[in-house]
């Protein structure tokens, strides 16, 4: 479809308009999200935010565990150690089965091959989040009702 020129408007370039801009970075800082995409009149406008969102900030720089560990577990970082646990998704994270309820898995907790170790809420979906080898749960990186990011460390089994 070929638009019909309408005079000189037609002739430069549409205009963007900042309140927009504004309001749609607004919405990124709200919402948690990391981008955001809006179209209108033929002009589109992307705002992406790289790195963590300010949501996630507010858990503070560094995940903390939610019981003591050894001096040398507590040392590891998350990214680099071998048995951490990344999301496979965004959503929201669930320690447990319910609200209240008794969490999947401990700091300290054995577990096995596809054991559930926490759920992540996506799209009203609750995913179960199984152990992808046997271990022993050495750090909980989350906390419950937490939104989590894709690949973001969820905990370390050793």
């Amino acid at each position: 479809m070929a638009r019909k020129p309408e005079g000189p408007a037609t002739a430069k370039s549409p205009t963007v308009d900042h309140q927009v801009i504004r309001e749609l970075a607004q919405l990124l800082d709200e919402t948690g999200l990391t981008e955001i995409e809006f179209e209108r009149d033929g002009v589109s406008i992307r705002v992406a935010r790289h790195g963590q969102p300010p949501a996630m900030r507010a858990y503070g720089p560094e995940p903390t565990p939610v019981a003591p560990t050894a001096t040398a577990a507590a040392a590891v970082e998350p990214a680099q150690h071998p048995g951490t646990v990344a999301s496979p998704m965004v959503g929201t994270a669930y320690l447990g089965p319910a609200p209240g309820a008794r969490p999947f898995v401990e700091v300290g907790s054995q577990v096995k091959t596809g054991e559930p170790l926490l759920i992540i809420e996506a799209m009203k979906t609750m995913n179960q989040i199984p152990a992808p080898h046997p271990g022993t749960v050495i750090q909980i990186l989350v906390e419950d009702g937490q939104p989590v990011e894709y690949g973001q460390p969820l905990l370390i089994i050793d």
